[in-house]
């Protein structure tokens, strides 16, 4: 299946199509980090014991973060329709065990690559998911961070400077102020969890069209179907220079046909794995990822991941905020504002995503390089 492909009837759908120029080659490794919610969460509710000690282990491991605290009242007002708005950030800090995975900073300092808004439509049976390309240039808003620190505006910056700047706080500003959306919970994985997630779960298995040699992100596979490990399936969403127009664009078609092979292989892992299992990967999952406060317990992760376990990768529909090249700098990108407010007004509204507000966007031609294998 197609990355952002026509949903079926009744699914909250759209298309992205359109070409962008080719972009240059940069140089060092480009970080990026496919965020899963639906992975980590969804794994707790398999592996979860909800009692004595195991519970106890799976609780502590969960880090978790004050946003609203930090953020106050000056916020989009919070919609309350059975729907749901959920921002999944990647972290790639360079300390502890991610120093090995390589690339990004030395100084133990993080930076967040990937980010989606996962919209759970009322009722949680579908959901949109719309990813934000890295090298966006967007008005950073001022924000206070959860340690209380305050951080300046900035005008015409990278998306991603969000982050780095002021954690997960500022992110869930910036993408409030750009989107006018209420970000209801925050979920971040870091990048030595997904490897480790991924190994754990036997691999995924996927099907490339076309070949991938990336050594950048240390990936080469041939055109056919394969069972990534963690360390390929790593270099799978990563990748930018293997495919497509060499853009981080592309390297987000890649991020969303592997969700959607991600979230097949999770509903395959059933009640003939064994309760070691089960709990291996629910250790592993929980120590991966940082929530928001309300998410900051086993207990209130589960009841969110038993929220979204009846969506299924059909029921997906992945998009990428709307962008074109800047024409100043072909690394950067830059929003297509008409067409950005009408998928802000649909998830708003709760609505499907209008065909009109992704047609002939930039892309990064990777669309189709690869498709789940179920």
């Amino acid at each position: 299946m197609a990355a952002e492909s026509t949903p079926e009837p009744g699914i909250p759908g759209g298309a992205d199509s359109g070409k962008g120029p080719r972009h240059r080659r940069q140089r060092g490794r480009r970080k990026g980090l496919l965020v899963m919610a639906w992975t980590a969460a969804g794994i707790i509710v398999l592996g979860g014991t909800g009692a004595g000690y195991l519970y106890f282990k799976l609780n502590g491991n969960i880090k978790s973060v004050d946003i609203d605290q930090a953020l106050g009242s000056a916020r989009p007002t919070k919609i309350d329709d059975g729907s749901e708005n959920i921002l999944v950030l990647g972290s790639d800090s360079r300390s502890g065990s991610n120093k090995k995975l390589g690339g990004g900073t030395d100084d133990g300092s993080a930076r967040s690559d990937t980010a989606m808004i996962i919209h759970v439509y009322k009722g949680h049976k579908a959901a949109s998911v719309v990813s934000i390309p890295r090298d966006t240039l967007i008005d950073r808003p001022a924000c206070t961070d959860t340690k209380g620190d305050k951080h300046d505006a900035a005008s015409a910056v990278m998306f991603n400077t969000a982050y780095s700047t002021g954690g997960a706080a500022c992110a869930v500003k910036t993408v409030e102020s750009i989107t006018g959306i209420r970000m209801d919970h925050y979920l971040e994985v870091d990048f030595s969890g997904f490897e480790k997630l991924i190994d754990e779960l036997g691999g995924v298995e996927v099907t490339t069209t076309k070949a991938i040699d990336d050594p950048d992100s240390h990936l080469k596979l041939k055109a056919g179907t394969h069972t990534l490990d963690g360390q390929q399936a790593l270099g799978l969403v990563r990748t930018r220079h293997g495919v497509g127009d060499g853009s981080d664009l592309g390297r987000i078609q890649l991020q969303q046909a592997f969700i959607k092979a991600l979230v097949d292989q999770v509903k395959h892992v059933g009640v003939l794995t064994s309760p070691k299992k089960l709990y291996d990967l629910a250790d592993t999952a929980t120590k991966a990822v940082t929530t928001d406060s309300d998410l900051g317990s086993a207990n209130s992760l589960m009841s969110f991941a038993n929220g979204l376990k009846g969506i299924s990768a059909s029921k997906m529909h992945m998009v990428t905020m709307p962008v074109e090249y800047d024409p100043a700098d072909p690394n950067r990108v830059i929003v297509l504002k008409s067409k950005a407010k009408q998928v802000w007004t649909a998830l708003k509204n709760d609505e499907q995503i209008p065909k009109s507000a992704t047609k002939g966007n930039a892309t990064g031609e990777a669309a189709g390089v690869v498709t789940s294998s179920s």
